[in-house]
């Protein structure tokens, strides 16, 4: 810093990682310079909702008969573009806290990852305001910027950058409190200085900023409490576009519940499902944890995200709460303890599980749109909200081998469709629908027509053993041991006698060895020779699975491998064993099937054996046919 003029003008220079974050913005945003009109108009909403709180907080009442508000000028000749708030203003050491340095720790690194990740190096505009570095897009559009400000009980200054190492402040002559920002547009951004398009980046991005914005004296956005409207006076188009401003997201809500509630706590709310969701929302943990709608009191804005209006697994639902059973001086501390926000949340949770059961009757297609995208959210709330987890199992969706792809049964209809001789609610986790159908477990339901529930999401591992029954029906795994089979098709079909398969059997276990727990005869099997199960208390072999892949030295525990007696092959081997059990054709046959079984259930960690194995068996085949 160095005093460089008599005017004592100062000097600063940006810290380093302020230089490669501005270059980052300016380079890798230029697709989206509109941006720089909502985040600056943005700053000063903030700027203006500071002075409002105070005023309130200070009187009770606004007795300040000052106009708040946003100006807009632009010159399309010269190119000159100024936004002035009468807002809380900046002392010239916030100017140096908020222009002169990175916002938030960590605000460079992240941006820089996610450039690399975008194709093309292009980051999503919409991160930008996330971060506290909204201001800063202003130089997408100008080679230079001023700002002149001025804080209530402090000296005006004059800041000025053109965003390319040094920043100067300067002490002025300005009586008004707020700021102002000036600059030229660059001759690529001359757009920005007309006045239609103006007026169209505010109704698409600050519609229904809290203030009126003016452009050149003339009003131009609604300033409209929304969620204040009856929901018979409130229009769709407008209804999208407050969804669009309270989300930062282009595309229009899924669906929207308007609240208005009146009693032991009073509130209204206006709250949005999104049609999509981020991955990294579904399965980031705790990617939700600092989510929350808007809370307002009185209509003045208290907390941007309050994440205690909501239980973490509905933070995805964005809008506004507006209460006046808060004082508004209210503190984050007194939110989070408050009893009036637990009733609200309470009321909230409530309403909102009952807009999804209701979405799901009436609007059956718009709910299979919502559940795609924030079932798994949904299904986490099972293990974390107690209060409402019966309402939550009735929510719950899964694909069956009745019903079509992409196509949900609930659990009341799978119990309704049970035949009378059904008592348990039966179930195959797996990676994707076509793995599922293939497993030799499922032979036997298909043949009786027995429906079972397809877990096909990674979530449903987790949830669906907790469940533990529903109507009275337990749930369980047809990978479990102890399913109790109907053996009456055994009759029909042709199978190896009692003390041949005991025989048999004892071959297979000697030669897996500690590799299996036990080696039984199977009641479940159609088509297939063997197939491996788990015993009764044992672990999902999806969870399983994903307790490997996070530690691969974790060993798997035994299964059972059970053997379908009325099998050829088998039949083929038990008569084999007769002859002679030591024939090393039964052992090297029972090595493939067990391997078999593995892969299918996508367990097998080296194919060489198997498949060497596996040519020894077809050469075997092959010589013996020329015999």
């Amino acid at each position: 810093m160095s005093d460089t003029t008599p005017s004592n003008i100062q000097e600063f220079e940006y810290k380093a990682e302020m230089k490669q974050l501005l270059n980052l913005i300016v380079h890798s945003l230029y697709t989206h310079p509109e941006i720089f009109l909502r985040e600056l108009v943005s700053n000063a909403s903030d700027a203006m909702s500071k002075v409002r709180f105070a005023r309130l907080t200070e009187s009770g009442e606004a007795v300040d008969a000052e106009e708040l508000k946003i100006s807009i000028s632009v010159d399309k000749e010269t190119r000159s573009f100024v936004i002035e708030d009468n807002g809380v203003g900046m002392t010239e050491e916030e100017l140096i806290a908020n222009l002169g340095t990175v916002a938030k720790s960590g605000t460079l690194g992240f941006l820089q990852a996610m450039k690399e990740q975008q194709a093309g190096g292009q980051l999503d505009a919409n991160l930008i305001g996330q971060f506290g570095v909204g201001f800063y897009s202003v130089f997408m559009v100008t080679d230079e910027v001023c700002v002149e400000t001025r804080s209530e009980g402090s000296d005006a200054c004059r800041w000025r950058s053109t965003g390319e190492g040094t920043y100067t402040i300067e002490k002025i002559d300005r009586s008004e409190r707020g700021t102002r920002i000036s600059f030229t547009l660059k001759e690529d951004a001359a757009e920005f200085a007309e006045e239609y398009r103006i007026e169209n980046i505010i109704r698409k991005y600050s519609n229904f900023v809290d203030y009126p914005i003016y452009l050149d004296g003339k009003k131009l956005n609604s300033v409209t409490a929304l969620w204040q409207k009856s929901k018979s006076e409130m229009k769709e188009e407008e209804v999208n576009e407050f969804y669009k401003f309270v989300s930062v997201d282009f595309q229009d809500p899924l669906d929207y519940l308007h609240i208005s509630v009146e009693g032991v706590v009073s509130f209204k709310a206006l709250l949005f499902l999104p049609k999509e969701a981020p991955m990294d929302m579904l399965y980031q943990q705790g990617a939700l944890e600092n989510h929350g709608p808007q809370l307002y009191v009185r209509k003045v804005l208290i907390q941007h995200e309050c994440k205690d209006l909501l239980p973490e697994y509905l933070r995805f639902i964005s809008g506004v709460v507006d209460t006046e059973d808060l004082p508004l001086n209210v503190s984050r501390e007194v939110v989070q303890s408050s009893p009036v926000m637990s009733k609200i949340r309470q009321i909230l949770t409530g309403k909102i599980l009952s807009w999804f059961e209701r979405l799901s009757t009436e609007e059956p297609e718009k709910f299979r749109q919502f559940y795609k995208a924030f079932g798994p959210v949904i299904k986490i709330g099972l293990n974390s909200d107690f209060a409402n987890r019966d309402k939550l199992i009735e929510l719950l969706r899964f694909e069956s081998t009745k019903t079509e792809e992409g196509q949900y049964v609930t659990l009341r209809e799978y119990v309704e469709r049970m035949g009378d001789e059904q008592k348990e609610i039966y179930y195959l986790s797996g990676d994707n629908r076509r793995q599922l159908l293939s497993q030799p477990n499922l032979e036997y339901f298909q043949k009786k027509g027995v429906e079972v529930l397809l877990l096909i999401d990674p979530v449903d591992v987790f949830v669906i053993p907790s469940i533990n029954e529903y109507d009275s029906k337990p749930l369980k795994s047809i990978e479990k041991a102890d399913i109790d089979f109907a053996s009456s098709d055994d009759e029909e079909k042709e199978s190896v006698s009692g003390t041949m398969i005991e025989s048999l059997l004892k071959v297979f276990k000697e030669t897996l060895g500690e590799r299996v727990e036990s080696v039984v005869e199977s009641h479940r099997l159609v088509s297939s020779p063997v197939t491996l199960v788990g015993g009764s208390d044992a672990m999902d072999s999806q969870v399983e699975k994903m307790l490997k892949m996070m530690n691969k030295d974790s060993a798997s525990a035994k299964k059972i491998l059970e053997v379908n007696p009325s099998h050829p092959i088998i039949r083929n081997l038990a008569s084999l064993s007769m002859l002679n059990e030591h024939d090393p054709m039964i052992r090297t046959v029972a090595e493939q099937l067990y391997e078999g079984a593995l892969l299918l259930e996508g367990n097998l960690d080296s194919s060489v054996d198997f498949v060497s194995r596996m040519n020894e068996l077809i050469e075997a085949a092959t010589r013996s046919s020329q015999v």
